[in-house]
This record gives structure tokens, C-alpha cells and sequence, in this order.
């Protein structure tokens, strides 16, 4: 069985949508993608430098348009058995589900990115990922320092956030078995009680969109459980922004189903890595440029539900 999966915040890289764009049709869709939520989706994927892509307001359009682009352009063939993304990746998993349309992933994104930039904005958070180490003993001494274990990645991984004193205290008092401490791209402490006011601006996006329910199984980030309503799809969605990321379970999720194969789409790479580590014997692939697509299609072929 194929499992589908889209990454979250900090895998963007600068320049990373140009070949994607020459694609047939591609820049078509992104053009209309901009128009429609108000955001030079092209201009940031090719020529905006790191700093510009890192914006929440912007990173998180970017990323979900990224990863729609290169899974359609995968074809009809891409049949998966389930589906998933991890953190705003869960809204491109909403729409490759069928649950959300691509303008309406889109608008949401927008939405929820403004919000979460502008929970940001009132006190200075960030995330810093754990590598090593017991996850009981990490979170218990998270919880010493005031931090909140907002990803639990599986896999050895633990993402870490709160305001930058208590990362920098994290920095100086590590977990013990923590071989490292590494800050992340992002511009805030998301899946936290710091994101709490990002939650009712899109709880009232939300009720502007009509989900369907999806048409594979849709696992999500809040349990690691299957959701078979698209009414409670899209309300996991704005409880997500401020709750921790179960990537963890998701992958037991996987296992469960039967997983045999995992593909990441563009900007892949970081779930990738993840499974190699928690699902021993599933092939992965990672989609990064066009150049990988046949491979995929390969993948596709042998793995399709």
C-alpha cells in the first residue's frame, strides 16, 4: 500500500518551485492560484531569498501549492492508500483527499498563515528540534523549562517551542541523551497555547468552505487516527494550529494499514528521513525536482492500492 504524504514549515528551500514550474500547464495554475488568494506564489518560489520564504504568510501558501503541483503532476495513476501531511502539510493532504478543492486548500492556507504570523508577532517564539533520546525523559524536562513538545516526530525526533528564553535555556540544559539541539526555520512556537488566537480567525474561515468527505483514508496529526467526515477533517484543521503534531502515531497509523511504500511531495525530503528510521523495509522517495517523477511513477505502479 502507498501512502502520500506532504511535509510542513521549514522544508521550503529558495528557488525550490522553479523547475516544477516548467511543467506543462504549471505556471498556469500557480498564476491563478496567486490571483485567487492574493500572493505572488511564483514570484516567492523562484526568486525570493530565504528570509522572504520563511514568513509564515508565505511559507505556508507556497508549501501547500508546492506540494498539489507535484503530485498532479504525477497524473491519474497516483492512486494512494492513504494520505497525510504534517502540520500545514495536513491541508495539502486535505486536498489531494478530495476533502478541500485546490483554491479552497489555497484560501484556507492564506488564512491560516496570516493568523499564525500574526500570533507570532506578540511575543518572540520559535521551535528547536531534539535529536536523540527518550521521549519520556525529553518531554518531562520540556515541561521543566516551560516548553511545549509541539512535534512528536517519531523516529528519535522531538520538536520543542516556546518563547526564545526558555529555547535558549534548552540550548544550555539539554535532556539527557540529547545529542543535539537544533533551532528551526520557522517564525513561531506553532501547535502551542501561542498560537491561540490564530485558532478563532480560522475557525471563521472555516465555516466559509464546504468539505467533502475524503476519498482515501486521511490519517491525521492530532492522534494519529484515520477521519472519514470531512466536517471533522476541517475541524481538526483549525484545532491543529494550536496542538502538538503526532507525527508519531501517524506512522503507527501507517503501519497499521499496511504501508509499503511512502511518497513525500515536493518539497520532500524531511518525512522522508522519518520513515526510513520508523518503517524499516518501506520503500520511500522523496519528491525534490521533476527529475524524480519517473521514479515515483515507478513506485506508483508497484505499490498503488
Amino acid at each position: 500500500m502507498l501512502v502520500l504524504v506532504a511535509p510542513g514549515q521549514g522544508a521550503q528551500t529558495p528557488g525550490f518551485l522553479t523547475p516544477w514550474l516548467e511543467l506543462p500547464g504549471a505556471a498556469d495554475r500557480v498564476a491563478a492560484w496567486s490571483d485567487a488568494i492574493g500572493l505572488d506564489l511564483a514570484h516567492y518560489g523562484t526568486q525570493a531569498d530565504a528570509d522572504a520564504i520563511r514568513d509564515t504568510s508565505v511559507a505556508q501558501p507556497l508549501l501547500v501549492a508546492a506540494g498539489i503541483l507535484s503530485a498532479a503532476a504525477l497524473g491519474d495513476t497516483l492512486v494512494p492508500g492513504a494520505v497525510a501531511g504534517h502540520s500545514v502539510g495536513e491541508i495539502t493532504a486535505a486536498a489531494f483527499a478530495g476533502v478541500l478543492d485546490d483554491t479552497a486548500a489555497l484560501t484556507l492556507v492564506r488564512r491560516r498563515g496570516l493568523a499564525m504570523a500574526e500570533a507570532a508577532a506578540i511575543t518572540e517564539t520559535g521551535m528547536s528540534a531534539l535529536l536523540g533520546g527518550d521521549p519520556e525523559t525529553s518531554v518531562a524536562h520540556l515541561e521543566k523549562l516551560g516548553l511545549t513538545p509541539a512535534n512528536m516526530n517519531g523516529a528519535g525526533q522531538i520538536v520543542a517551542a516556546g518563547t526564545m528564553e526558555q529555547l535558549a535555556a534548552l540550548e544550555q540544559d539539554k535532556p539527557e541523551g540529547v545529542r543535539k539541539v537544533v533551532a528551526l526555520k520557522v517564525a513561531g512556537a506553532f501547535h502551542t497555547h501561542h498560537m491561540g488566537p490564530a485558532v478563532d480567525k480560522l475557525a471563521e474561515a472555516a465555516k466559509e468552505l464546504v468539505p467533502a468527505d475524503p476519498k482515501v483514508a486521511y490519517v491525521s496529526n492530532k492522534d494519529g487516527r484515520t477521519v472519514a467526515a470531512g466536517a471533522e477533517v476541517l475541524e481538526r484543521l483549525v484545532g491543529q494550529v494550536a496542538n502538538p503534531v503526532r507525527w508519531d502515531l501517524c506512522m503507527e497509523t501507517f503501519k497499521e494499514l499496511g504501508v509499503t511504500a511512502l511518497i513525500e511531495v515536493c518539497p520532500g525530503g524531511t518525512l522522508t528521513g522519518l520513515a526510513k528510521r520508523a518503517l524499516p523495509g518501506v520503500k520511500t522517495l522523496a519528491l525534490k525536482t521533476p527529475d524524480d517523477l519517473d521514479a515515483a511513477r515507478e513506485l506508483i505502479a508497484e505499490h498503488s492500492a
